[in-house]
């Protein structure tokens, strides 16, 4: 069991009651002078629909107080080859966390299992494909809405079937990318989040996603 349900159970036996820490202070941010939190969230209860949409029909379940998603039914991904619309056959898991400010902070920690990368997976979108971090061996990469710019980081940084620690800020021309402690800033005149409300995760086909313990701020 995760470190927060063991807290939880010693503080239920102890008399008294244990919260996840949901303050700004966890994390301090280098793009904003202050942030508001939106969301939290440990993964001790259902699905909050309000904030996560499942797509492309891929399962995705808590369990062990850990948000995991797995590819869709067979069913569903020979159903979605046969028709017009092939690429969307939920071959890998996909999810999107809502409700994201233009201008934001979150921290998580995130995991792909599969057994090798696959080209341009798996990634993350910070708003829908329009700034699309690309996780593979060699390089960690920022391509903004698909082929405007490619801005690579200084080195990989996020390796696959183990847990990383990764804060975000994305602010108007600039996104902080941090994995495990290494930072990576991306700068750029083609980064804004106007518009954009979502963070899109998408693993590898025929593999696996895990996501725990997520905040998101709104950044001032």
């Amino acid at each position: 069991m995760k470190s927060p349900s063991k807290l939880l159970s010693l503080s239920l036996l102890l008399g008294f009651s244990y919260q996840p820490a949901l303050h700004a202070a966890d994390y301090q941010p280098e793009l904003f002078k202050s942030t508001k939190l939106i969301y939290a969230d440990t993964f001790d209860g259902p699905l909050n629909t309000d904030f996560w949409e499942v797509r492309q029909s891929s399962t995705w379940a808590i369990k062990d107080g850990v948000l995991t998603g797995n590819p869709s039914s067979k069913e569903f991904q020979e159903k979605k080859k046969a028709s017009a619309d092939p690429s969307h056959a939920g071959l890998k898991p996909v999810i999107w966390l809502k409700k994201v400010p233009e201008n934001f902070v979150c921290t998580m920690r995130l995991r792909y299992d599969a057994k090798a990368y696959q080209k341009g997976f798996p990634l993350l979108d910070l708003g829908h494909h329009i700034h699309t971090l690309i996780f593979s061996e060699k390089a960690t990469t920022l391509t903004i809405k698909k082929n405007v710019e490619t801005l690579p980081a200084d080195q990989s940084l996020f390796a696959l079937n183990q847990w990383h620690d990764v804060a975000i800020e994305l602010k108007k021309g600039a996104i902080v990318l941090k994995i495990d402690g290494k930072k990576h800033v991306f700068q750029s005149a083609n980064i804004d989040g106007t518009g954009q409300h979502q963070i899109d995760f998408k693993a590898v086909d025929f593999g696996s996603c895990e996501i725990d313990d997520v905040k998101l701020w709104e950044g001032l």
